[in-house]
């Protein structure tokens, strides 16, 4: 009777993220050049040939991650981010749900900030993500307007200023979550309170219509 070892055989949806759970690890650790096939394999418990057949080159499986851990945090953030919330209860839970993501996957956040943004041949990747990141803030700023407009008679704001806002708050928040992720000691709530206090009150004020000129010399 044969004693040799028999191995479950995997659903290739599981096997793909065993491959794409060690992919993010090994980039992050290593990069996109530095990174080998090889480690990915071994890390993942596989073979070489198994990651290829799936997944393909290494350019490939790099954007194959990508996309995973874009779309994990997005989803993080739509989940709790409702429209029937008032305009900084949605901010605030976004942030909260965005820097909770961070906190929890390190190395994701890695891969989509830091070797995405090194790496020329993946930037247009990641420009249409945070493009749609930037859609809803600007979206979420915008209805505040209206909401403010009902019972404040302000100047409007222009739509030019909402995006001018929405791409220095993604711009910002982004910044403070690549300092997160160094710090693992940080609690990502209480830095998704900083962020909301530094970019609300600011928000707020301009929604408001008030705006700040430089005096004449």
């Amino acid at each position: 009777m044969s004693t040799a070892p028999t191995f479950k055989r995997l659903p290739r949806a599981v096997r793909e993220q065993q491959m794409l759970d060690a992919a993010v690890k090994v980039f992050s650790r290593r990069g996109f050049h530095a990174a080998s096939m090889d480690e990915i394999a071994e890390d993942a418990g596989i073979s070489k040939p198994m990651v290829y057949a799936y997944l393909g080159t290494k350019e490939e499986l790099f954007i194959a991650a990508l996309h995973r851990e874009g779309t994990r945090m997005m989803e993080a953030i739509a989940a709790v981010v409702g429209d029937n919330l008032p305009p900084d209860e949605q901010l605030w839970r976004g942030l909260r749900a965005f820097f909770g993501f961070v906190g929890a996957h390190r190395d994701g956040w890695a891969v989509l900030y830091r070797q995405a943004r090194a790496e020329q041949r993946f930037a247009g990747e990641l420009a249409e993500m945070r493009s749609r990141i930037i859609e809803v803030v600007a979206g979420m700023l915008g209805r505040a307007v209206e909401a403010r407009s009902a019972h404040v008679d302000r100047r409007e704001v222009r739509e030019i200023d909402l995006e001018v806002m929405a791409y220095a708050l993604v711009g910002a928040s982004e910044s403070l979550a690549d300092w997160l992720a160094d710090h693992p000691q940080a609690d990502p709530e209480k830095t998704a309170t900083r962020m909301m206090n530094v970019a609300w009150l600011g928000a707020a004020q301009l929604l408001a219509g008030d705006t700040w000129h430089p005096t004449d010399p």
